[in-house]
């Protein structure tokens, strides 16, 4: 059944290397978790499948660098304000009831940590992660911005390499803003620098960071 199959391939030499991606149309979910199973857990390919639709990328190296310092950030930014965590990473977050299921790059809760710290996660009662990461550098034609309202998460990233869009979710639907709810202290352009720096040295960028945060939390 899974080999009959017709996947629309888009690779553009002339993009940055972000993602290489294969897109299957009219599947329902059995045939997706069919696809989801028979792929290895120790892989780097991630699934977006929405509404009969599965996209399968591959990160490339911008990606992964993009993800990592993202990374970096969000946690200084939680400890330094002293706010809890639970990191799910790449974990697979399926919502049979939705047809809707995801990998996204980083996903983390923060307000609802409490609710599901020390345990596994399971979506069909627990509420969703409050922020959700996604990096596209090349296209997609994956509506992602409606499946993660859909699954109700609180407030989405999205960064295509050059350009961070923060969405916060209001009435079932995203709302862009200039600020993170969840990390007022920072704006756009301290994101921007931090990725900046962080593509030259990590380690130095993320020991300015943290003095910078807080030295912020200090004066405010």
């Amino acid at each position: 059944m899974v080999t009959t199959l017709r996947p629309t391939k888009r690779i553009n030499s002339d993009l940055p290397s972000g993602e290489q991606r294969v897109t299957f149309h009219n599947l329902n979910w059995a045939q997706y978790q069919q696809i989801l199973t028979a792929l290895p857990h120790s892989r780097a390919a991630r699934l977006v499948y929405s509404c009969g639709t599965l996209e399968i990328s591959m990160p490339l190296e911008d990606h992964e660098q993009a993800s990592e310092i993202i990374n970096i950030f969000i946690r200084v930014l939680v400890l330094e304000m002293g706010l809890k965590l639970k990191s799910m990473g790449s974990t697979t977050l399926d919502r049979e009831d939705l047809d809707r299921g995801s990998e996204p790059d980083k996903a983390y809760y923060i307000q609802n940590q409490p609710i599901v710290a020390g345990r596994k996660v399971n979506l069909q009662k627990d509420p969703p992660p409050d922020l959700v990461i996604e990096i596209d550098i090349t296209h997609t034609d994956m509506d992602k911005d409606r499946l993660y309202a859909a699954m109700g998460v609180p407030e989405f990233w999205r960064f295509n390499g050059c350009h961070l869009r923060i969405y916060q979710l209001q009435n079932g639907q995203y709302v862009e803003t200039e600020k993170s709810p969840t990390f007022p202290i920072i704006a756009k352009e301290d994101f921007y620098a931090f990725i900046d720096s962080a593509k030259q040295d990590e380690i130095s960028a993320e020991r300015e960071f943290r003095a910078w945060v807080q030295k912020q939390l200090a004066t405010s």
